[in-house]
């Protein structure tokens, strides 16, 4: 059976990338790699995924570690690192693999005019993108789609943090062709046995 990668980012900051990218990798048994991590290198994102998914999952380790929670071309800065285009290639494996971005689209990860979406493009991978509904949702939501299209990138689907909210829902697909694959409820804390239910429950969707 032929392997599935997709990439996950998000209409904004700090949307649930990471709790989504624990359920994907729970519902496809995938590796898991954060090509870029900016601070919390006491606790990172793969650290999270760690704690959340199943013992037998690979973790790659990042390309970048850099120690302030910024826009990694700010980051990186500070740090004294250059981080290039050229240096990001996925890592070896015959597994499923779930690649989390950091931040948006439009993120920059250098000062040469690189973002995150050229990352995206270089490795080649499909996108699964992650929404929430909120006030303006509908706007963000549209412009990553509308850039991702520009850019021939291939969307898996939309995941949805929280609530349905049938209007706001109904207007993305509509306007974009772009099928919502899951909704993630809000939980009070994420655990274990929560990632394993909403990926029992995504898993098909994958298909």
């Amino acid at each position: 059976m032929e392997s599935k990668s997709f990439f996950v980012t998000g209409i904004d900051t700090d949307i649930g990338k990471t709790v989504v990218s624990a359920i994907l990798v729970e519902a496809l048994n995938a590796d898991y790699w954060k090509p870029i991590q900016s601070g919390d290198l006491h606790y990172t994102d793969t650290d999270k995924v760690k704690e959340l998914v199943n013992g037998k999952t690979i973790l790659h380790p990042e390309a970048y570690r850099l120690n302030k929670p910024l826009s990694p071309h700010a980051a990186a800065k500070l740090d004294n690192i250059s981080i290039s285009l050229t240096s990001f290639q996925l890592p070896k494996t015959n597994n499923n693999l779930i690649v989390e971005g950091a931040g948006g689209l439009l993120v920059p990860i250098n000062e040469d005019g690189d973002y995150l979406s050229d990352i995206i493009v270089k490795l080649g991978m499909e996108i699964i993108l992650v929404s929430k509904n909120y006030l303006g949702s509908i706007n963000h939501t549209l412009l990553s789609i509308e850039y991702l299209k520009s850019k021939s990138i291939s969307i898996k689907g939309i995941i949805i943090i929280g609530e349905k909210n049938e209007s706001s829902e109904s207007i993305i697909v509509k306007n974009t062709g772009v099928n919502i694959l899951h909704r993630v409820p809000m939980a009070e804390s994420v655990t274990c046995d929560f990632i394993k239910e909403q990926a029992e429950l995504l898993r098909s969707a994958l298909n």
